[in-house]
Formats: structure tokens, sequence, C-alpha cells
């Protein structure tokens, strides 16, 4: 073995014994990494945790609001008043006065049909009342005549003669009278008018056809679509709830409904409730209820589905969490609220009424506290989180970005970064709480930032 390999040998052994010694002399070091276990960075809350673990969370803060609890149906859009136009005699349509699609108004022309037939059927009748109209006028000049003589038996008997002739000569220019009206009726019925304000269809019959009383299709179809009705069912376990909403509704008897896009937020337009049926439908299990809207922008159109919604409730100045927040359990709903030291908090809650959307708290949770709405498989009693507030929105023009309360809240995403930047060999240190458990600026999702708007009505929906 060469002198070079023995020496590298030793200066090895040499190192190794070094090493065991200074391990043996020196103590371990302080300066652990901040935010682990044991480092001087790291920040223990109360009880110990270790907000360096904290979850991170999104958390909204529990507002008051008016809350409408409505009843929601799907509805079918039906014309207010709907007439099939149809021809009350024969003959050949001579023309048509309107246009396809086009909105028309009680009486206005709308086709022709060719009169000569009815014309001479009513100059034939004027005719036959004139010829009994002589005819009569004659008997009544021999009953004049017959009436001034004494009373001689045989007189006696011309005088009712020429009475009872007057008689059957005044029945028959009734009769005359009578067959004039009618076919005078069936001359105007040659000129088809419109029965009703409406919009007009695809036309039916084509100028040069021979139409007949009755026929179908008709000629046109006229709808009246301002106002606009919409029938819906409902299950009969509410009824007695609208019939209460109705007894207490201002003015009497008119309900609120909406109609709503098929989005589920958008309302299309605002109605009343007209009409509960008055027996409900065995088959089904529901009640038949009719709306009324005033469809001015004809938004609805007969045969169309919608949703329609009735306002039966208001919840005034409810409580409420978004619906994405209540958890169940073994005892019931809960939600977790984080605690001023920043630990989420199990709280059993009783829910007045809900949708997708929101829920309204009749007891458990106080305006102000922040509710927990993610992360739930990784939470228990006390766990220390990271939250991020997010704004309540509420369904459909009823959506509300509110500011948040302010409470104990740990540094975004991205602000953590910037803080670890900042520590350098220190570690990374949380933002502490102050005395009231706040910090000086809020976080909230990039992009979200919270309004200062006050909550406006919230909405939920049965």
């Amino acid at each position: 073995m060469s002198k070079l390999l023995k020496w590298l040998i030793g200066l090895a052994l040499v190192a190794g014994i070094a090493a065991a010694a200074y391990q043996l002399v020196v103590p371990p070091s302080d300066t652990t990494v901040a935010g682990r276990p044991g480092g001087k960075g790291a920040f223990r809350g109360k009880g110990g945790a270790n907000r360096g673990d904290a979850v991170p969370v999104l958390a909204a803060a529990a507002q008051t609001a008016n809350v409408p609890i409505y009843f929601d149906g799907l509805g079918t859009a039906r014309a207010l008043n709907m007439v099939t136009v149809q021809p009350q005699v024969d003959g050949r349509l001579l023309n048509v006065g309107f246009m396809e699609g086009q909105d028309v108004k009680r009486g206005d022309v709308l086709a022709r049909i060719d009169p000569a037939i009815y014309q001479a059927q009513l100059d034939q009748a004027l005719a036959k009342k004139a010829q009994d109209e002589a005819q009569l006028s004659d008997a009544r000049l021999e009953l004049s005549r017959v009436s001034k003589v004494g009373p001689i038996a045989t007189l006696q008997k011309a005088v009712d003669t020429a009475r009872a002739k007057v008689a059957q000569f005044e029945a028959l220019v009734a009769s005359d009278q009578a067959a004039i009206d009618l076919a005078r009726t069936q001359l105007s019925y040659t000129t088809i008018t419109a029965p009703i304000d409406g919009h007009t269809g695809i036309r039916m019959v084509d100028e040069g056809n021979i139409v007949r009383a009755g026929s179908t299709p008709g000629i046109v179809v006229i709808t009246q679509v301002q106002p606009i009705a919409v029938l819906f069912n409902l299950p009969q376990q509410q009824l007695a709830r609208v019939n209460a909403a109705i007894l207490g509704a201002s003015p009497k008897g008119e309900l609120a409904a909406e109609a709503i896009a098929p989005d589920g937020r958008t309302i299309v337009d605002r109605g009343v409730l007209r009409v509960v049926d008055n027996q409900v439908d065995q088959t089904t299990g529901t009640i038949r209820l009719k709306a009324e809207f005033p469809n001015k922008t004809l938004a609805l159109w007969p045969g169309q589905f919608i949703n329609i919604r009735i306002e039966v409730e208001n919840l005034r100045a409810a409580t409420i969490i978004p619906t994405a927040s209540v958890q169940q359990g073994p005892n019931g709903s809960f939600v977790y609220v984080v605690s001023a030291d920043g630990t989420a908090k199990m709280r059993s809650v009783r829910i007045a009424t809900q949708d997708e959307r929101l829920a309204a708290i009749s007891e458990g949770v106080q305006p102000g506290e922040q509710i927990i709405t993610s992360s739930f498989s990784r939470l228990r009693e006390d766990t220390p989180v990271s939250v991020t507030v997010q704004p309540i929105t509420g369904p459909g023009e009823n959506e509300t970005a509110v500011q948040p309360a302010r409470g104990q809240l740990s540094p975004s995403p991205p602000e953590a970064k910037r803080e670890r930047g900042k520590a350098g060999g220190e570690g990374r240190r949380d933002k502490r709480p102050d005395a009231t458990g706040s910090i000086d600026t809020p976080s909230v999702i990039p992009g979200n930032t919270p309004t200062a708007e006050s909550p406006r009505k919230g909405a939920v929906s049965q």
C-alpha cells in the first residue's frame, strides 16, 4: 500500500473522530426553521395549536336580511283568451284583411266572403214583407167598413171574418220581419271581424277558396297575450299555506307571483295569483293554480314552459348563511364557526328554511359570525384554520356582496409567499391577532373584493 493511500485513510479517520466529538460537546441549535414544530418562528395558538398547520378554508359572515319564502312550480303559459276564427256562412273567400303575426283590435276586418247570395236572400225577404204588409192594409180597411154596419147577425159574421184576416196578415208580416233579420244577419257574416284584441297566428286558408260554416281548421287563431296566464301545479300539502297567504295578502287575495327564467335567477315577469282550483287532482295529489302576468315585453308566449314561484311568507330580519356551510350529523344540522382564537368550533343550528344557495337560521348563529364553507373533511373541533373571506351571494336579483365582519384571518396565499420572502433565515411568522381578535386587513379571494353595500333581500324557495 502506497504512502499516499495510507495518508488519506488516516485523514478520513481523524475527520470522523472530530465530527463525533463535536456532536457530543456542542448542544443542538435553537434556530429551527420557522413554522415547524419547536422552532422559534412557530406560532402556537390557544391550547398549543400550531398555526403553521392551520387548515385553509373559505368562510362567509352571517348576515341579517328579509327572506321571502317561495313555493315553486313548473307552469305552462296560456293565452288569457284564444279564439279560432271560423266562417259562419258558406261562400268563396274574396279577400283576407290581415297579415300573419299582426296585432288586431276588436272589430277589425279580417276577411270577406262573397255576399251575393245573402244579399239576394235579404232582398227577397224584404219584398215578401212588402207584399204581406199590403194585404194587411187591405184587410184592415175591410174590417173598418163592415164594423160600421148595425148589429145584424149576418153582418156580424163578416166583421169576425175580417178581423181574423187582419190578424193573419199581421202574423205574416211578423214572419217576414224575422226572415229579414235572418237574411241581414247572414249577410253580416260575410264580413269576418276580430272578436277580441290579440295577436294573429299563421293564416290557415287563402283567398279564393270556398269556405264552409264551422269548417276546421278555420281562418286564423287570435291569442290575447297581454296580459297572459300561466297554469301550474303545487303539491296538495302546500295548499293550506297558500290559502293562508291569500287570506293575509294585501290587497286582499292578490298573492305575488314571479315567472323565472331557466337559469333560476332572472325574473322574467311579475304578476299575481288569480285562481286556486276548487279541487285536488286525486291522480297526482296536486292542486292547479292560475297566475296572470302583464307580459309587457312579450317574454311569455302561449304554450311555453316557465318556472313559477309565489311568495307565501317573508321572514323579517332573518340570519342568513350559505347553504354550503350546513352539515348533517347524528344530532342534526351543524356548522363550523371561526372562533376568536382562529380555530373551528362546531355549532348546532336550527334551519327555518333553505334553498340551494341560502339558509335562514332561526337558532345557533348570530349575525357577523364567520361560517366556514369549505374543507369540512379536514375539520374537527378546535382545528386551527386559515380563513379567506368570500361574500354571501343570493339568488337572482337578490344577489348581494356583503362586507364580511372583521375577525381573525391569516394572510391569503399570495401574502404568505411575500411573508416567506421577507422572513429570510428567521422563517415565516403568521400575523398575530390583536386584542380584539382581528388583524389590520381582512383577506379576500383575489378578484372578489367584497363591497361595503348593505345586504338586500335574500330569497329562499321551498
